[in-house]
């Protein structure tokens, strides 16, 4: 097993790139099934869940090549249609390879996919988009069986926003015959990213970052390219790293609109902000004040993803701010921890009351979940003393040579088995 050991009270000061993005590059890899050519995929990290699509991938009959920031997949020999569980479980965004497939060979299937355990998360929507394109499919005993003799252009109103669902109903509309409308679409700038690949293979798709989006279905085959977008994400993390730290850093290869509501909220905490066309930079050597309240909500709102290492950035804020989680219902799983370091958190439901304390404590935390144990982190930064951070296998899920990028900039991070 490996720690993380981080050794707080240092200030961070340097400049670091955020690498792709970690939700992007996964249906990406899922979507060069279609191609039935070659996909070759530019700035994609190195990830646990991208060694993870790689292995289904391979399972599938398609070759793949990896070299630092650049993976090439061969998927015109594809010979399979079936991901065994040992795979599945690997990761939960596995279940947007159920969309490419069925779109590729008219049947597909797979176990229930696995992940962090942030609550239920239903793949019920995926399977009434398939539906309402023609597919049978049959949920039983964790497994779940598609076929479809014809795909055809339908009409696709989602209850919620759910980005999987519309990752899966975009990539299996591919196949369909005639046009497919998806209405109460997921917002998120991956999505668009999704769109912008499957335009380079020939599918006619529109609407992507809006409520509407429409496919086209027709024959695909083709060799294409394509650069994947920033990790908003990680750049979030990065930031409120600073933050912790009374740090001053640069991040750049960073979309800032992204994240205008992160960067909002850590301009009220008291953080001196200058964004640039693709860098943003953070002064946070001045005094931390509370903000009012941070409400998760689905892309254009603040990012579930952002709250845990934003809520880790504000424990020595002065004040008291609310976090309150719409989207996942276990997602506070890390404040069990924070609180063993000294934080002031009272947790009701889906609503988190954080009072900022003068100081933080080093002890050993452990990782529950990917942005959860990125969260600890952030915390130790800021804290007195070291902090041993185990559970590692979270957070290199989702950032790519954590330690590396954060001890280039100063702080006392060390990996130790």
């Amino acid at each position: 097993m490996s720690i993380l050991r981080i050794t707080g009270g240092r200030r961070l000061e340097g400049t670091l790139r955020v690498h792709g993005a970690k939700n992007s590059v996964l249906p990406i890899m899922a979507a060069s099934i279609l191609a039935r050519g070659e996909t070759i995929i530019h700035n994609c990290p190195d990830l646990a869940d991208v060694n993870a699509a790689i292995k289904i991938l391979r399972h599938l009959g398609c070759s793949v090549d990896k070299s630092n920031d650049r993976v090439i997949i061969n998927s015109a020999q594809m010979t399979r249609s079936d991901i065994p569980h040992e795979l599945m479980k690997e990761m939960r965004s596995s279940v947007i390879f159920l969309g490419a497939i069925l779109a590729r060979c008219g049947t597909a299937a797979l176990s229930m996919p696995g992940g962090c355990e942030l609550g239920p998360r239903p793949v019920d929507l995926h399977m009434m988009a398939l539906r309402e394109m023609g597919a049978k499919i049959t949920d039983e005993g964790g497994s779940i069986l598609c076929a479809a003799n014809e795909l055809l252009g339908c009409r696709i109103n989602f209850p919620i926003p759910s980005v999987g669902a519309t990752e899966n109903a975009m990539l299996a509309a591919t196949a369909c015959q005639g046009t497919t409308i998806i209405t109460n679409a997921a917002c998120e700038p991956e999505i668009w990213d999704i769109q912008r690949y499957l335009r380079t293979i020939g599918v006619k798709v529109t609407g992507a970052g809006t409520s509407t989006i429409i496919v086209e279905g027709g024959e695909i085959s083709a060799n294409t390219e394509h650069h994947v977008i920033p990790d908003r994400i990680v750049a979030a993390t990065y930031l409120s790293c600073a933050a912790a730290s009374s740090g001053k850093i640069e991040i750049t290869n960073v979309i800032p609109r992204h994240i205008t509501t992160v960067t909002n909220a850590l301009s009220e905490m008291g953080c001196r902000l200058k964004i640039y066309e693709d860098a943003i930079g953070i002064d946070a050597t001045g005094k931390l004040t509370a903000i009012k309240p941070v409400i998760t909500r689905p892309y254009p709102g603040f990012p579930t993803d952002a709250q845990p290492p934003l809520m880790a950035a504000s424990l020595k804020a002065s004040g008291t701010t609310v976090f309150i989680e719409s989207i996942f219902e276990n997602r506070y799983r890390h404040i069990g921890e924070l609180l063993r370091m000294g934080a002031d958190i009272k947790t009701e439901g889906k609503v988190a009351m954080v009072t900022g304390v003068s100081k933080l404590f080093g002890v050993p935390v452990e990782s529950t979940d990917l942005r959860g144990g990125a969260a600890l982190c952030v915390a130790a930064l800021g804290a007195e003393g070291i902090t041993d951070v185990s559970g590692l296998h979270h957070i290199d899920r989702g950032y790519d040579g954590f330690e590396a990028a954060l001890a280039a900039i100063g702080a006392d991070i060390v990996r130790v088995d």
